[in-house]
């Protein structure tokens, strides 16, 4: 069955925030001045000039500009957040804080089972059941899944504005919650234990762990080893952002998907699920937690952006 095909956007589409005349200057001021703020540091960066420039533009060009950039905002921010992120890392943590042996407890205690009489978690049994080709297949939505958001953030301006804001509002409490989470809870995915046991070292760089590895040197490429070698902090398995991303974007643009597009994002979500624990990157417990994230924070967004009455 084909979607319903959504009505056109319409001025009243914006939320009431988004009409008032003072929303150009306030939503693109933050990039402005961490712009500035960058370039007294010396740091002179295409992407960052990008921003400073673009952002305004968008804001304040004409009223088709204004509504791609209240659409779009909140992505924005997330660049922000990230890059921002670096000046932190691991300040404030201690190695006492950090979940590590304790959350492998919880793991093997609510979701281990016995082989050869001696109880182990999934991840202990699929690291030595692996395989060159689940490898690869997991390598695809671990390395796009920042894509997938980009395509379904296209396809919901298109189709329907509305969800395209719930959409990145969503995306961007996540990634707010999520950091929170990793300094409130910091803790050591599932690879960090099987490379270093019970000892926590919060000089460790980022690792794509052995699975992707595999997939790096099968593909004569440095790819996964690259992303994950930049990461800003190691102990941020829970929640598991990689699978919270898809499932919120298999809730909102589920309704305006046609038949084919909704069981393909479906087939990624649930993909994304498993190749989380398969690679070695989240403790059931992760996964869990990043898909309850998901929903959550769809939810309270949806309160704030409801559909106006026709």
């Amino acid at each position: 069955m084909n979607a319903p095909r959504a009505a056109a956007p319409r001025a009243d589409d914006l939320p009431a925030f988004a009409r008032s005349r003072w929303w150009p200057w306030i939503g693109s001021a933050p990039f402005v001045l961490y712009g500035l703020f960058l370039l007294s540091r010396g740091e002179v960066r295409w992407e960052v000039l990008l921003l400073m420039a673009g952002v305004p533009a968008l804001a304040f060009a004409t009223p088709g500009t204004r509504r791609l950039y209240t659409g779009l905002l909140p992505l924005g921010f997330v660049a922000i957040l990230y890059d921002g992120l670096r000046f932190a890392r691991i300040a404030g943590t201690d190695p006492s804080r950090v979940l590590l042996c304790d959350l492998r407890a919880a793991e093997l205690s609510l979701f281990g089972f016995v082989v050869d009489g001696q109880r182990v978690t999934a991840h202990d049994w699929l690291q030595r059941h692996s395989h060159p080709a689940l490898d690869l297949l997991c390598a695809i939505p671990y390395g796009t899944h920042i894509f997938l958001m980009v395509v379904v953030g296209v396809v919901l301006y298109r189709r329907d504005f509305l969800r395209l804001q719930r959409f990145a509002w969503t995306f961007l409490l996540l990634n707010v919650a999520g950091f929170i989470t990793y300094k409130l809870l910091p803790a050591a995915p599932p690879w960090y234990f099987h490379a270093h046991g019970c000892a926590v070292d919060l000089a460790t760089r980022g690792n794509e762990g052995p699975n992707l590895a595999r997939v790096d040197l099968a593909l004569g490429v440095k790819y996964f080893h690259g992303l994950y070698g930049r990461a800003s902090n190691v102990f941020g398995a829970l929640p598991s952002l990689h699978v919270a991303y898809p499932t919120m974007a298999f809730l909102e643009a589920r309704p305006v998907l046609r038949t084919p597009g909704r069981v393909a994002l479906g087939a990624y979500t649930a993909l994304m699920y498993f190749a989380a624990v398969y690679l070695d990157h989240h403790w059931v417990l992760d996964v869990l937690l990043g898909g309850t994230y998901a929903v959550a924070l769809l939810g309270v967004v949806h309160l704030a952006f409801r559909r106006p009455a026709r």
